[in-house]
C-alpha cells in the first residue's frame, strides 16, 4: 500500500488512530467485561459481539497505521499548477462523447465520484496526472477504453 495523501489526510488518520487506541479500545474492554459477567462466554452472545467489535477496531488500527507509515505524503503549497495533481480541478471533455464535465483530483481519502472528486490513483486520475492543458489521454479503464482532453486548469 503506498497512497499519496495531504498533511490534513494524515492529520485525520493520526486524529482516528488516537481516538480508537484510547477511547474506542477502553469502551469496548468495558463492554467485555459487564459482557463477561454474565456467565459463560462459549454461549454469551454480548460478550461474542465485544469481542468481534474488539477484532474489527484492532484491524482498523492496523489499517491505520499502514496508510500513515506507508504514505506518500504531498505538500499543497509545493504542487506545480500548470499541471494537474492532487486538488487539481479541471474542465476535461470525454471524446468519444463529447461531454464536458469539471473534475477535482484528490487522495483516496476524499473520494466522491458523484461530485467528480476523482481519485489520483483510479484509472482516470492516473490518466490525468500530470498532463496540461490540450494534453488528450487514454484511459484503460476495466471494460472500456475511452479518450479524455483536458480543456482547462481552473
Amino acid at each position: 500500500m503506498n497512497n499519496t495523501l495531504t498533511e490534513e489526510n494524515i492529520r485525520k488518520l493520526r486524529e482516528e488512530l488516537d481516538y480508537r487506541m484510547t477511547v474506542k479500545r477502553a469502551e469496548i474492554a468495558k463492554e467485555k467485561l459487564v459482557a463477561a459477567a454474565h456467565g459463560d462466554r462459549s454461549e454469551n452472545a454480548e460478550y461474542k459481539e465485544a469481542c468481534r467489535n474488539y477484532r474489527e477496531n484492532d484491524n482498523r488500527i492496523q489499517y491505520l497505521l499502514t496508510m500513515i507509515s506507508t504514505a506518500t505524503v504531498i505538500d499543497d503549497d509545493d504542487l506545480d499548477k500548470s499541471v494537474l495533481g492532487i486538488n487539481s480541478k479541471a474542465r476535461i471533455k470525454f471524446v468519444e462523447d463529447d461531454d464536458e464535465v469539471v473534475i477535482t483530483l484528490v487522495t483516496t481519502m476524499d473520494l466522491d465520484p458523484e461530485n467528480m472528486l476523482i481519485s489520483i490513483e483510479s484509472d482516470l486520475g492516473k490518466a490525468l496526472s500530470g498532463k496540461k492543458v490540450r494534453d488528450i489521454v487514454e484511459v484503460d479503464a476495466p471494460g472500456e477504453k475511452y479518450t479524455v482532453e483536458v480543456l482547462e486548469i481552473l
